[in-house]
């Protein structure tokens, strides 16, 4: 599903024209991905939470080089789906 089809869903649901529900949906991706780069975590009870994974450092291997290098400790963001989100697509996906 695209972002497109995500406003155009909502929209026919809540009777809201398309261009308010496409600002309010970038709005709040916005505000997420400000959240994150700002080292804070969004949590959304019943949904999940964005979260900033901390990776840590470790070897690697440049294969055209066939050299070691070292993958410096690192945040990526990361989603964490909640429990019960998670419940339901396991039991409609059987």
């Amino acid at each position: 599903m695209t972002k497109a089809e995500i406003v155009a869903d909502i929209a026919s649901k809540t009777g809201v024209e398309k261009v308010a529900v496409q600002a309010v949906v970038e709005s709040f991706m916005e505000v997420v991905k400000t959240s994150m780069i700002n080292g804070e975590n969004v949590y959304l009870r019943g949904f999940g939470s964005f979260i900033i994974k901390r990776r840590a450092e470790k070897t690697g291997r440049n294969i055209s080089k066939n050299t070691t290098i070292i993958i410096p400790a690192h945040n990526i963001p990361a989603f964490k789906p909640a429990k019960s989100f998670v419940n339901q697509v396991k039991e409609n996906t059987k």
